[in-house]
């Protein structure tokens, strides 16, 4: 099973991974805010993640993990 990991903490909202996403799997928060007060990205549906690594590839802040 793949899984998607994302520090919240690191995680600034940029949304860059929600846009790379070709599952469309990631959001920004709308409601949590981290410590450093950015809406995190979230994963809202993991069972459609095809571990392509697409989100990971494009974090400049490197807050994703994808496991296979």
């Amino acid at each position: 099973m793949n899984k998607v990991t994302i520090n919240e903490n690191i995680c600034k909202g940029c949304g860059l991974c929600v846009i790379s996403c070709p599952k469309k799997i990631l959001k920004l928060s709308d409601e949590h805010i981290n410590a450093k007060g950015y809406h995190p990205a979230e994963v809202i549906d993991g069972d459609k993640c095809i571990s392509c690594a697409m989100c990971a590839t494009m974090c400049p802040d490197v807050a994703i993990i994808v496991e296979r």
